[in-house]
Order: structure tokens, then sequence, then C-alpha cells
């Protein structure tokens, strides 16, 4: 029996077993990054380390529960740092840590093909590369 790979990025999928375990990774990554703010937390604080006001401000739309539950949620998954400053009254600065950074390529790919999707919805491309 002839087996047909698939390339997907770094992997070679051979096996329906290959596949679910791209499954499970990716499934990982989303439950990491789920949710409608997380990525736009993690563009902000790729442009530097911000107060949470900073990130409230460039991430346009959020609540402040909302934001305080996924700075809290995204540092347990080390994507960033929370530094509390010795200030007075304490200032509280956000980080993108060294492990968050390397959404940056997502986030860019996402970008583009969110640009792409916008080109064909609206008609001006037929999605072609």
């Amino acid at each position: 029996m002839l087996v047909k790979c698939k390339r997907m990025g770094n992997l070679d999928l051979c096996t329906y077993a290959d596949s679910k375990s791209t499954m499970l990774h990716m499934f990982d990554a989303l439950d990491v990054l789920k949710g409608r703010w997380r990525l736009p937390i993690l563009l902000s604080l790729l442009y530097g380390d911000k107060r949470f006001s900073e990130i409230s401000k460039d991430v346009s739309g959020i609540s402040d529960k909302i934001l305080a539950k996924d700075l809290k949620e995204m540092e347990l998954n080390k994507l960033i740092k929370r530094t509390i400053l010795d200030t007075f009254p304490p200032t509280v600065v956000y980080s993108i840590t060294e492990h968050g950074k390397s959404v940056e390529k997502v986030l860019i790919e996402l970008t583009n093909w969110g640009i792409l999707h916008r080109k064909v919805i609206y008609g001006e491309t037929d999605g072609s590369i």
C-alpha cells in the first residue's frame, strides 16, 4: 500500500496517528490563544512594555474585567510577564516573554490571511496566491 504523506510546515503527516497528534498540539495552542482579545494583547506588547491602561487603549473594545482575566491567564501560560515596580503607588508593567514572542510569526501569518480574506469577501481577488 502506498502511503501518501502531507507536508505541514516541519511536519510530515503520514498516518492518522500523526494527524491526531498534530491536532492535539493545535488544540493546545488554540486553548492558550483562545478568545477574541489574546492575540491583540500580544500584538500590543510586541511594541513594548505597557501598563494596564495602555493595553486597554491599544485593544479598543475590551472591558477591564476581560483584560484582567486574559492577562492573568496569559501570565500563567508564560506568554507575558507582570512586574510590580517599587514606586508609590505601586506600578504594574506587562511585557511579552520570549515564549510570547514565538507567537509573532503566527500573528503575521494570521494578519496576512485576514488581508487576503477581506479581499476575497469583497470580490477584489479570487484568493489565489
